[in-house]
């Protein structure tokens, strides 16, 4: 009898422990709650990373590997249980992902015009779940968070619409940031130039449009004796705290010629605020302003511990945009921390909260060991899951059908509108034609029940 795995999620985690598996001729079958795969690289990186996207290269190529098949638009919890699966699979691998903004519980963080950033990502990337607009009307917007995502977003404010008409970003989409009115950003960050998660090539984008200034305020923004030590230990922090110091001694960065803002519109400027904690949004029924404490590290050698100095200043602003990381949700049938946001496990094997492990179980990717990482590392946290999967496979009990045609038969008896790998790839022809009679790569198509549709007759 073939081995048989189900893997649930096809973004890169999953993709990868199922290209790793089928190596080894294991069967797999890999589910994913949207039409399309690849996860979070075609809806959690920002339209202008061309270079994160060309990623699905890789990945397409894993899925062509015998013996995967991909169903898409499958609700995990919803239209296929967990029990159901092992009814047909020796095993079931779970690769759900991070996609929720972790809380930050501040007075005033609900108001209106307080946002989560995995909401707007969703939003500018064309996630066929968001919402079709974004409130766009703020002219000085905080944007809270010291990481890639922090970036991203607040240079999606920034740059002006003509400039990201080449990506591959949904017409309304566009609309949205054409009547954008946004042009101061301030991002905060809590700790020092020293502790930021950016990495080099994204903060160098920040000033690549010829329309956005990026202004370091100097203020926190001092090295101690600690920061010294860790910039020493690590290339990319000297690379990034050395692209900081520039922009502080330059007073701004113009952008990549220096050249003068759109015809008509005032120049945007991206501002950078360190040691500046968020404490508070400040309104009454909408965001009029963002509260910051002034922090001072604690001396410790890696200079994460900080505290308040009882400095306070208020931030005229219209919307809050919390980008703290991502955090993962429970995922039914099985155990979830909800202290560390992920599924317990050992080398991937998931086990109860009293430590003993669910046979048959795994986990790999952001749920397994929480939104850190990028994009690469998935394929070497895969490999591990896998390691344990092919150890106990023999060990496993055998499925009660283990007919290869029992996921479909269960599906169409359910009324699920599935897609295929075939499905995708006449979508993927569709979204490009759509793009070169544009001038561009491609343009993404946003409606679920439009992508299914197009993906059996484009």
């Amino acid at each position: 009898m073939q081995r048989r795995v189900a893997v649930i999620g096809a973004g890169p985690a999953g993709i990868h422990a199922a290209a790793a598996l089928a190596e080894h001729g294991v069967a797999v079958d890999l589910f994913d709650s949207l039409p399309t795969p690849y996860g979070l690289v075609r809806y959690g990186t920002a339209p202008d990373h061309r270079r994160i996207k060309e990623i699905v290269v890789a990945l397409r190529q894993a899925l062509d590997r015998s013996g995967i098949r991909f169903f898409g638009n499958v609700d995990y919890g919803r239209d296929l249980k967990l029990a159901e699966l092992r009814r047909s699979c020796h095993a079931v691998i779970f690769a759900t992902g991070a996609a929720v903004d972790r809380p930050l519980p501040i007075p005033g963080i609900d108001l209106p015009g307080s946002f989560g950033a995995a909401d707007f990502v969703a939003w500018y990337n064309g996630h066929p779940d968001a919402p079709r607009d974004w409130p766009l009307a703020a002219r000085e917007v905080a944007v809270i968070g010291a990481g890639n995502v922090a970036l991203d977003v607040a240079r999606m404010l920034a740059k002006p619409a003509a400039e990201q008409l080449i990506t591959e970003m949904p017409d309304n989409v566009w609309r949205g940031l054409v009547a954008n009115r946004a042009r101061d950003i301030h991002l905060f960050a809590r700790r020092g130039p020293a502790q930021v998660k950016f990495t080099p090539l994204e903060l160098r984008e920040l000033a690549e449009s010829p329309s956005v200034a990026v202004v370091v305020h100097p203020e926190g923004a001092e090295l101690t004796p600690e920061d010294e030590a860790m910039i020493k230990r690590s290339r990319q922090r000297r690379t990034v705290v050395r692209t900081l110091l520039d922009w502080i001694e330059q007073g701004s960065s113009l952008g990549a010629d220096g050249g003068e803002s759109e015809p008509g519109s005032e120049r945007r400027r991206i501002h950078l605020h360190f040691r500046a904690a968020p404490v508070a949004v400040l309104g009454a029924g909408a965001v009029t302003g963002l509260r910051t404490e002034r922090t001072t590290p604690d001396g410790d050698i890696d200079g994460d511990m900080i505290t308040g100095t009882g400095e306070f200043a208020d931030w005229p602003v219209q919307a809050v945009y919390r980008a703290i990381g991502y955090r993962s949700v429970p995922v039914p049938g099985i155990p979830f921390d909800e202290s560390t946001g992920t599924v317990p496990h050992r080398a991937g094997r998931v086990v109860d909260l009293d430590g003993s492990v669910v046979a048959g179980v795994y986990v790999t990717g952001w749920i397994k060991r929480g939104p850190v990482g990028l994009i690469g590392h998935t394929k070497s946290d895969a490999a591990e899951t896998v390691a344990s999967v092919l150890a106990d496979l023999d060990r496993l009990p055998a499925p009660e059908v283990p007919d290869p045609g029992e996921t479909k038969r269960m599906l169409r008896e359910k009324g699920v509108d599935f897609t295929t790998l075939a499905d995708w790839d006449r979508l993927d022809a569709h979204e490009i034609s759509l793009g070169r009679a544009r001038g561009r790569d491609r343009i993404k198509v946003v409606a679920r029940d439009t992508m299914i549709k197009l993906g059996r007759n484009p």
